[in-house]
Parts: structure tokens; sequence; C-alpha cells
């Protein structure tokens, strides 16, 4: 009787042991690489999946975006300019096969190839490009990533710049470059507005010479206008044309 417990209960465990080595479930976002003997023979889920035992293994995959750091990378530019870089990568699984059997480790290799995209790409650019045109290296550097990483059945989504670092000489000199840049400017902006003072000013004075009513007017104005200030020195003006003719007359009393 008791050898009969016993037999059952060996029975049991190896029922149990037989199950839970065979059973699987996979999740909405997982895949099974499954090798029978060593060979592939398919991807299976989500869902329940049932397994032989010892003669079947199995990999799960995770279909998820994965985010990876890419970490700081010394670049020289074009412009022979040092800095670090580091980006953000944004990549998923679209082929559990291809992601388990033709690279060892598709994580360690897409973020090795990562970096050395992200110098190669950097490289052949100047800084200023580096900072105001960062959309259009992050899209280079997507494409490069996403046609290389298609044979491990990878697909990158994403990349993006994060920090462009440079050392405290670089950001002097930089910052000596913007202020010359807005000195510049602002001689352009002030030379524009004389030539177009000077424009108005000449055409006031034709304007002006066509009808002498119009320049004694503008006299008046003038002298309202001194009058008005309270000041201790008073200027004066004195036509021209009025000199002229006191000129005239004292040479015609002679």
């Amino acid at each position: 009787m008791m050898v009969g417990y016993v037999a059952y209960l060996v029975l049991a465990l190896v029922v149990v042991m037989f199950l839970s080595a065979a059973i699987r479930i996979l999740r909405e976002y997982e895949r099974g690489v499954i090798f029978t003997l060593g060979r592939f023979t398919g991807v299976k889920g989500p869902g329940l999946i049932i397994l032989v035992p010892f003669i079947q293994q199995m990999v799960r995959v995770d279909l998820r975006v994965v985010v990876q750091d890419v970490p700081p990378q010394d670049v020289i530019s074009r412009d022979n300019v040092s800095v670090k870089v580091n980006a953000v990568l944004y990549f998923r699984i679209v082929d559990a096969e291809r992601a388990i059997i033709q690279v060892e480790d598709f994580m360690a290799a897409t973020n090795q190839l990562a970096q050395t995209t992200l110098r190669s790409v950097l490289g052949k650019h100047e800084l200023d490009e580096m900072l105001a045109e960062r959309d259009k290296l992050n899209n280079d550097i997507q494409e490069i990533l996403d046609q290389r990483t298609d044979a491990w059945g990878i697909k990158v989504s994403n990349v993006e710049i994060k920090h462009v670092d440079l050392n405290e000489s670089m950001v002097r000199a930089i910052a000596k470059q913007a202020e010359a840049e807005r000195l510049r400017r602002a001689k352009v902006i002030n030379a524009d507005g004389e030539q177009q003072a000077a424009a108005k000013l000449v055409e006031a004075g034709r304007m002006l010479a066509a009808e002498p009513q119009a320049m004694q007017l503008r006299y008046f104005e003038a002298l309202h206008d001194i009058a008005g200030e309270r000041s201790s020195t008073v200027v004066f003006p004195l036509p021209v044309d009025l000199l002229s003719q006191f000129l005239k007359q004292q040479g015609e009393a002679k």
C-alpha cells in the first residue's frame, strides 16, 4: 500500500516537472524563437506554447521599443573643433528570428554601431551645422543605422542628439563671434538708417526749394522750437541768404 502511494507521488512529480518544462506563456509583446535539437523550427507566440522537454528550447524576444543611451563620443568637426556628443537611440525588433540567429547580442551590437555612426556622421559637418541643423543630422544617423541593422531584424525608429558639449575656450570664442556678429548687424542697420534719412532729406530739400515761403515757415518753426527750450544757451539760426543780402548791401555802400 505504501509503495503504491510513493509510486503515485513520483508519477505526479514527473507529470508536474514535465508540464513545467513543456508549457510556456508568452505575453502580447513577446515572441519565442524555437530550436529543435539545435535547429531553428519557427517563431511562436503570444499565448500558450507547448514544448517538448529536452528536445526543444525557446528564446524569448521582447518586441517593445528599446530606449538606449549612446555614451558621449569625442568628435572632431570638419572645421577642427573638438566636441563631446551623446545621443538617445530608439529601436525595436521586427524579426525575432534574425535578431537571435544573425547576431550574438543585438543590444550591444546596435549600441556599438550607433557610437561609430555618430562619430562618422558628425565628423563630416562643421560646428555651426551641429548646433543649428540637429534635425537633419538626426535623420541622417537614423537612416544609416536603419539600413545597417536591417539584416539583424531591427528597426531604428529615431535618433536624438542630446548634448553638444564644448570646452571653455571654445565657448568664449563663440561668444566673441556672436558679439562681433551683433555689432556688424547694428552697424549695417545704422548705415541703412542714415541712407534712408539722407534720401528723405534730399527729397525734403527739393520740396522746400520749390516754394520759398515754405523755407520761411520752416525757419519760424525752428525759432519756435528753440524758444520753447529752457536753456542758458540760445542758438539762433541765421539764413545764409540773409547774410549774402547784407554783405551785398555793404559792398554797394562802399
